[in-house]
């Protein structure tokens, strides 16, 4: 009974773990509820289009990064400026843990990305967003999603 107990823990623990990888049309719906279109000027396309650069999608990406920061989730949001990762140096403006911004539930990971569009210069952030979205025609990232 104990054995049981233990394996069905490990199961929830290791299902909870597994990475969430959103559709296309998922994450339009998502951003359009939470006013990412047209947030300081930035079209929902452009938001699309920079996540899936980013991440594709993926809520838990991590990636390290040679000055020892990390950037996490589907945003790749640095853990240097922007979440807590435990480290002294970390200044944390968005008031979050990185833990929380590679969770399924994107409501941090969204609210820390609308603070650093207005608190920088805008998408230029994200290289994966000046690289490949930038000065383009986006809106085929939100055809067929159902979102205005």
């Amino acid at each position: 009974m104990k054995a049981a107990s233990i394996l069905t823990l490990i199961g929830c623990l290791a299902m909870a773990a597994e990475p969430k990888v959103y559709t296309r049309c998922k994450l339009a719906k998502i951003f359009a509820r939470a006013n990412l279109d047209n947030y300081q000027g930035f079209t929902l396309g452009n938001w699309i289009c920079m996540a899936y650069y980013e991440s594709r999608y993926n809520t838990t990406a991590q990636t390290n990064l040679e000055d020892g920061s990390i950037d996490y989730g589907i945003f790749q949001i640095n853990s240097y400026t922007w979440c807590r990762r435990g480290t002294l140096q970390e200044r944390n403006h968005c008031h979050v843990a990185c833990s929380a911004l590679i969770t399924d539930d994107l409501t941090d990971a969204i609210v820390c990305a609308k603070k650093i569009v207005k608190e920088t210069e805008g998408m230029n952030y994200w290289q994966g967003w000046k690289k490949n979205c930038e000065g383009r025609d986006l809106s085929e990232w939100k055809r067929g999603c159902n979102v205005s």
